[in-house]
């Protein structure tokens, strides 16, 4: 970054991680309501591969800004700016449209409604790997979901960064843990995680086992961000009345409803994402998720899992290497 101009990744087209592009573009200073970080680390999520792919719940726009979360130093504030100030430690809280304020890069500049303080216990690394994935499990498991010590949670695609914080969460509560993955290779590092039990879903029929884990009763909640034709399956291991909640389409087939399944149980099938949260107009949901997560991380019942970093530069083997499924935890790029 020089006094002028920072080094910010931009796509012009949707595709592979190959249109993602390092340029060299103006710093801009703040509006009123706006401050300025100069970003240290920006953690990686699903939902912005689905983005530069064009298979998002919203289209980029020429030439498109990437990203959600960073974590950095205000160096600059506006003026009606009271809250923050010059050289305090933040990280982003996805709320904002990623192709306009998309954070990969060395600075960038967004609404302040959307930058946190968070625990200085954190490194940077860690400071841009909690509030997406904190946020999306929160809002599921506790804000809609409601969960409590005596219920049981399925979460699927659990070591993805939302998977694992999922798992922290309802430990914290006192809840029993199912999590999913399709081999072996992840179990133990989704028991070490702290799930009461792995299903592998390539050697194992999931209905089947989740079952049986419950003596028949099945689980009442499930935190899936598949979809697809999955979804049958865990229609089948929810017990009468509980809460199947979509957050994501990773399965590109389409999504039958399970309907005679969920006439019989009475189930409620949900989407939601984190937004729901993040944008509530009075942010009394947003304080409350906040307040429940920096208690979490300061306690050390909620601790971010890095699975690796990747330098600036490396943004698109970062990006290969999210796509490979291969990860527990968060990624994340370091500038």
């Amino acid at each position: 970054m020089t006094e002028n101009t920072a080094q910010i990744v931009r796509f012009h087209e949707t595709g592979s991680s190959s249109v993602l592009k390092i340029e060299s573009l103006p710093i801009t200073e703040p509006a009123p309501d706006e401050v300025r970080i100069k970003v240290e680390a920006f953690g990686l999520n699903r939902a912005e591969i689905m983005f530069r792919s064009g298979a998002y719940l919203v289209a980029p726009t020429f030439p498109s800004r990437i990203g959600y979360e960073a974590s950095g130093t205000i160096e600059s504030i506006g003026s009606n700016i009271t809250d923050l100030q010059i050289g305090d430690r933040v990280s982003t809280i996805p709320a904002l449209s990623m192709s306009e304020y998309g954070v990969y890069g060395e600075s960038v500049t967004l609404n302040a409604s959307a930058v946190s303080k968070y625990p200085t216990k954190l490194s940077p690394v860690e400071g841009t790997a909690i509030w997406m994935q904190y946020i999306t499990a929160y809002g599921a498991l506790i804000d809609i979901g409601k969960l409590t010590a005596d219920q049981t949670v399925m979460i699927t695609a659990a070591s993805s960064s939302v998977g694992i914080a999922a798992i922290q969460i309802a430990k914290s509560v006192g809840a029993k843990v199912i999590a999913t993955t399709r081999g072996a290779s992840k179990v133990q590092s989704l028991t070490d995680a702290g799930a009461d039990h792995v299903i592998q879903t390539e050697n194992e029929t999931l209905s089947e086992k989740a079952l049986s884990l419950t003596n028949d009763q099945g689980v009442n909640l499930v935190f899936d961000p598949i979809g697809g034709p999955m979804l049958e399956e865990l229609a089948l291991a929810t017990k009468q009345q509980g809460l199947i909640i979509e957050y994501g389409a990773l399965d590109e087939r389409p999504t039958p409803y399970p309907l005679f399944t969920a006439l019989g149980k009475g189930l409620k099938i949900q989407g939601y994402t984190l937004f729901e949260i993040t944008q509530d107009p009075d942010r009394d949901r947003l304080n409350t998720a906040k307040k429940f997560i920096f208690e979490g991380l300061e306690s050390g019942k909620l601790k971010p899992v890095i699975d690796r970093t990747f330098p600036l530069e490396q943004i698109k083997q970062a990006h290969d290497h999210l796509e490979s499924n291969e990860q527990i935890g968060k990624i994340v790029v370091t500038v």
